[in-house]
């Protein structure tokens, strides 16, 4: 399995506008075949700061969620949002245990 965390960054001023656009891409993200989580979280105490989470099943999986139309639509959305500072990492993980 893939965990991708980081954040991203945007004007406190634009979250408003990119609720919706960030609700589309969870939902699509989470149609897709291998997509175990997708979310998006905003910070309670840095305004603009969005925490990102997406759990996949394989390098498949994420391969053909990068080709997606959907995700193209959102990278599409990111200048106009003001979108900049992206900060994601990828880790390969293994079964997940109950703490």
């Amino acid at each position: 399995m893939l965990l991708i965390v980081g954040t991203v960054r945007l004007p406190a001023e634009n979250l408003e506008r990119a609720r919706p656009a960030m609700r589309a891409m969870a939902e699509a993200s989470r149609a897709e075949p291998g997509c175990l989580e997708y979310g998006y979280a905003e910070d309670v105490l840095v305004p603009g700061l969005i925490h990102v989470k997406e759990l996949w099943q394989d390098q498949a999986s994420l391969d053909a969620h990068f080709a997606s139309s959907h995700i193209a639509v959102w990278r599409a959305a990111w200048p106009g949002l003001g979108i900049g500072e992206r900060d994601l990492r990828v880790y390969e993980v293994g079964t997940p245990r109950k703490t």
